[in-house]
């Protein structure tokens, strides 16, 4: 498929391909001449399809999906509503694994996410999870990559360069800085900010603050206040981060005692159950600690 495609004639090919009837005046997908879309490939209304782009018999763009130019869709990637991909991203392609041998594993963009000019995403392995996913209103700058079989939550901020390893796992409203690099298998925690060309090694507790040379300093007070933390709140919360992080005793000792004191506050218990469901998976410290 390949030349720009009027709405009837893409209404027509979506008929025989067995998709149901819809008024030729709903279908508005445009591809650029030069644009390569494979046979197979599912387009929503609304889909820009631009200059020197391809896409794999086996992607799925929703609606209002934008391809600028020269992007690259590969294997089974599935884009959701409204994402805008720029030049030079490749999306889709076979994970850096040398387990892998060409499984149809998947790569799944939620809608309304940016990705920027050279963005590297690859699909899943089937000794990991079988599926990288990124969610719904992220960004990822410039450069970025997530490793295979990764789960990037909503509203999380890739900064120039900054990249993830395989396994890796960051929640909701995280922001990564320039050229941080997250340890394969690692987690990052809710509401964290990772400063920039962070090595982050350890896991790193929701509201963590990590600084530029990957130790925890502190908490992220600025997005706290940003999402409606009271000042009781943010006040309990520094006390906890004091108790568990230089507090006197053993760490499961201290553990228990916040849970004790603190652990009806759902930002405390957010950052508990996360240091639970790691299990032997080291966390991001102090420095020092």
């Amino acid at each position: 498929m390949a030349g720009p495609v009027s709405a009837k004639a893409f209404h027509q090919k979506r008929l025989a391909a067995g998709a149901p009837a819809e008024a030729p005046e709903q279908m508005a997908v445009t591809i650029h001449p030069s644009a390569i879309v494979e046979r197979g490939a599912e387009l929503s209304d609304g889909v820009e399809i631009g200059p020197f782009c391809t896409v794999s018999s086996r992607a799925r763009l929703g609606q209002d999906v934008r391809l600028v130019s020269h992007v690259s869709i590969a294997g089974s990637t599935i884009i959701g509503d409204r994402t805008a991909v720029y030049p030079f991203a490749a999306l889709g392609g076979a994970p850096q694994d040398t387990k892998y041998k060409g499984e149809d594993t998947k790569l799944v963009i939620g809608s309304d996410t940016l990705i920027r000019e050279g963005a590297v995403l690859h699909v899943g392995t089937m000794q990991g999870r079988g599926q990288t996913t990124v969610g719904n209103k992220c960004m990822l700058m410039n450069g970025c990559h997530v490793g295979h079989d990764g789960i990037i939550g909503n509203g999380v901020i890739f900064s120039t360069h900054a990249v993830t390893g395989g396994l890796a796992i960051v929640e909701d409203s995280v922001i990564i800085g320039g050229n941080a690099a997250i340890h394969q298998l690692g987690r990052v925690g809710f509401g964290a900010f990772i400063g920039g060309c962070a090595p982050v090694v350890g896991d790193v507790i929701p509201y963590g603050m990590v600084n530029n040379f990957g130790g925890l300093d502190g908490l992220n007070i600025v997005g706290l206040k940003r999402r409606g933390a009271t000042r009781e709140t943010i006040h309990i919360l520094r006390s906890v981060y004091r108790e568990l992080f230089h507090g006197e005793g053993y760490f499961e000792d201290r553990l228990v005692e916040v849970e004790k004191e603190h652990g009806a506050l759902p930002e405390v218990a957010r950052i508990l159950a996360f240091i639970h469901a790691g299990e032997k998976r080291p966390l991001c410290v102090p420095r020092g600690s």
